[in-house]
């Protein structure tokens, strides 16, 4: 993918019309079937791979009627680029020379990615010559399809291409395939090489560590989030789209937040993008929603109704507004966005019930254990953030915060024999809802504050270490991450969306919120259970995977429903790995400290082209655990 493109096909290549298969461009099917033949035959695939995020290599061979012995003379290389460009290139490794028909079957429906995913592809339309190829029309839509050599044979109402090659001994011949979309009256866009992608963001960013699988995941991931990068329309402000294939046309606001405030050690661009694109979202009329980012609904497992991603959003906002300011946006910036985060909290204030908490969704919803400690966290750093600022409101939110870890300490904790646990959900008239699950990590995710120090957390110490022990524990620990539900608990299903499969993001939240809690153990092992899985995955993690419990010789088992690659589970490898430097920034008062672990959980660890106040920054951990910053940006006081 390379958003708003993208290209889906099994691993042999071949396009054949059948379930997603097919060229996407801003959510539409381009091109659904191209099926090609040589000598009247199918390559035999050999193998499919990515080369990176955006480009695939497809290797084929195949047999001709005089070849003698076993060995195949003619290969087929297929090199597929996400923006609608495919190579085809034929090889003749005989010691004569063959002529070879080559024939490639080309249709499209132009149906939706929506109702393609969901299995009502439209009907398919004939297509038309044009040019050097074919162009298949729909109102308000074409799609042109251009060949260069151009075919010497096209039979539109199959839509085929045909040609004779001639290979001499060694020889190679290529045709390229260009698939495009026309808008009947508007101009041409831009062929995508005079385009160009979100290109170099993150490129000098490497890691290096005892572990092999370190460099390899912060590498893809940072592969797929280049890719999954789109620009605001009408503003052309970049943020991430959510995943694909499912979730790649508008942007979620609280995924891209998420995934703004989990790559801020990489820099502050994205996070600026984002947070200008969805100030502009933010509701500004007058009523109960001003101030509020509009969100989706979201499914929250089995014993809740559907959550706010708009409540979410709305949460982060000042939070990802305030950390982006201590890893160094500028203050012009950071001046700009201030409205906005001020009416998220005012929109908080607002909101809050008269038992002091936040209902989600708003106003009738649940009291939700996570979306108390976002409030909380909003509270605290939103009150750093317009004290710096010189904003009235800082002493009344901290004080409010306070209050609300007294409340929460004593409502969101059930006593039991084995120390206790959080409760998932408060209801308005009172019930508790104890089910266990991974978005008690939150519970843990402080935020950073001025000095590099973290917020105070919503639970107290004693609570906090036996939250440590339960999310280190096998009824949420499967090995591979976190479940969403407890193993044990009522409802348990280990591919539960938000019932029991491994959600990356939860998992990375609590390798961070462990770790900068001092629980480095429990920290290093939800790590390390991420790391095997994504080596399972090719290093490119889904955003969740099944929660079965880990054993010997056994694999993660993917998640049919999952997107992969997904913008939140690519910054959570970020977040996850860069958690174990501990990189405190705080760019406003000219300083950086740095606090790994002492245990070093991961082994030695080396980070390159991070950056911090905008200037490249390079972190080395040793076996030991000790930091030493290897370069940083002039001026910066540093403590190791």
């Amino acid at each position: 993918m390379a958003l708003p493109a993208l290209a889906v096909s099994a691993e042999h290549g071949q396009l054949t019309g059948q379930g997603l298969d097919g060229f996407y461009r801003d959510g539409r099917r381009l091109l659904a079937r191209c099926r090609v033949r040589v000598a009247e035959a199918e390559p035999v695939p050999v193998q499919g791979r990515l080369l990176d995020a955006a480009r695939a290599r497809f290797m084929g061979t195949v047999r001709i009627p005089t070849e003698e012995g076993p060995d195949p003379v003619v290969t087929v290389e297929r090199l597929r680029d996400a923006e609608g460009v495919e190579r085809i290139t034929v090889h003749n490794a005989a010691v004569r020379e063959l002529r070879l028909p080559v024939e490639v079957a080309l249709g499209t429906d132009l149906a939706e990615l929506g109702a393609v995913a969901a299995g009502r592809p439209g009907p398919e339309i004939p297509a038309a010559v044009h040019g050097s190829g074919l162009r298949w029309p729909a109102p308000g839509l074409h799609a042109v399809l251009t060949a260069d050599p151009p075919a010497e044979d096209v039979l539109a109402s199959a839509g085929l291409l045909c040609w004779e090659i001639r290979l001499p001994p060694g020889g190679s011949r290529t045709i390229e395939l260009r698939v495009r979309p026309e808008a009947p009256g508007r101009p041409r866009p831009p062929e995508p090489a005079a385009r160009g992608r979100s290109g170099t963001l993150w490129d000098e960013v490497r890691a290096e560590g005892d572990d092999p699988g370190v460099a390899a995941l912060l590498a893809t991931g940072l592969d797929d989030l280049r890719s999954l990068l789109v620009r605001d329309t009408g503003n052309q402000e970049l943020l991430a789209a959510a995943g694909v294939p499912w979730r790649c046309g508008r942007p979620a606001p609280a995924e891209a937040l998420w995934t703004a405030r989990m790559t801020l050690p990489l820099g502050v661009r994205l996070a600026g993008g984002t947070l200008r694109a969805l100030a502009r979202a933010q509701v500004s009329g007058p009523g109960p929603d001003h101030g509020r980012i509009p969100g989706a609904l979201r499914r929250s497992g089995p014993h809740l109704p559907p959550g706010c991603t708009g409540v979410e959003a709305t949460l982060l906002f000042p939070v990802v507004l305030a950390e982006a300011r201590r890893w160094g946006l500028p203050e012009q910036e950071t001046q700009a966005l201030l409205p906005a985060a001020e009416r998220c909290l005012g929109w908080l204030r607002a909101a809050v019930g008269r038992r002091g908490y936040l209902a989600d969704p708003f106003p009738g919803g649940p009291y939700r254990c996570e979306v108390q400690a976002h409030a909380h966290r909003a509270a605290l750093l939103g009150a750093d953030l317009l004290a710096a600022c010189g904003r009235p409101g800082a002493e009344e939110w901290r004080e409010w915060a306070a209050a609300l870890r007294h409340r929460f300490r004593a409502d969101f904790w059930a006593e039991d024999r084995s120390g206790g646990r959080p409760l998932a959900a408060l209801t308005p008239d009172g019930r508790r809802i104890p089910h266990l699950g991974s978005t008690a990590a939150h519970l843990l995710d402080t935020g950073l504050l001025g000095a590099g120090a973290h917020a105070p957390g919503l639970l107290d110490k004693v609570q906090t270490e036996q939250l440590a022990r339960l999310l280190g524990g096998p009824a949420l620990d499967c090995g591979w991450g976190l479940r969403s539900l407890g193993a044990k608990e009522p409802g348990y299903n280990p591919f539960g969306h938000r019932g029991g499969a491994v959600r990356v993001h939860e998992t990375a939240v609590a390798v961070a919120g462990l770790a900068a809690a001092g629980y480095e153990a429990e920290a290093g092992a939800l790590a390390r259970g991420m790391l095997d899985a994504a080596k399972a995955f090719g290093h490119r993690l889904p955003e969740m995977y099944a929660g079965e419990q880990r054993s010997t010789g056994s694999l993660p088992l993917p998640h049919p429903a999952a997107c992969r690659p997904a913008a939140v589970a690519a910054a959570g490898a970020v977040q996850a790995l860069v958690a174990f430097a501990g990189v405190r920034p705080d760019v406003p008062a000219r300083s950086v400290t740095v606090r790994p672990p002492r245990s070093a959980p991961l082994g030695a660890l080396r980070f390159t082209g991070l950056r911090v106040a905008e200037q490249p920054f390079s972190v080395r951990v040793s076996r030991l655990g000790l930091g030493m910053v290897e370069e940083a940006a002039d001026g910066l006081q540093l403590g190791v």
